[in-house]
């Protein structure tokens, strides 16, 4: 058997839950925060059978795993006699989500 406890963003945590249940995978969540930054971030407790492993790990790399994103940022114009200044949008590709895994031998599990 294993744990595995992965460490994912908030904004992750509703959708990796609900497609890990959906495959019948159950969850113990933990409110936790990153050290770095002091982002909120969700830390799931996911007790399984070493068969059933790499479909855990597909539904988190999945549900939560680093992405390509498009943000906009604000850009200043110049402002002149015939443009009295302004902000537009400049698209910007970042990285969004991403998840740190950690899988442990377990020896016994029990559900009461």
């Amino acid at each position: 058997m294993k744990l595995i406890v992965a460490v994912l963003r908030k904004e992750d945590e509703a959708d990796t839950i609900a497609e890990l249940n959906k495959n019948g995978f159950f969850v113990t969540e933990l409110a936790t925060t990153g050290g770095f930054l002091k982002e909120k971030n969700t830390t799931l407790l996911i007790g399984t059978d070493d068969h059933k492993l790499d479909a855990v790990l597909a539904i988190l790399k999945q549900e939560a795993g680093l992405r390509k994103t498009v943000t906009y940022a604000a850009s200043p114009m110049e402002s002149g006699n015939f443009c009295p200044g302004g902000n537009y949008s400049v698209p910007i590709d970042t990285q969004a989500g991403g998840c740190t895994v950690f899988v442990l031998n377990m020896e016994q599990l029990e559900k009461f």
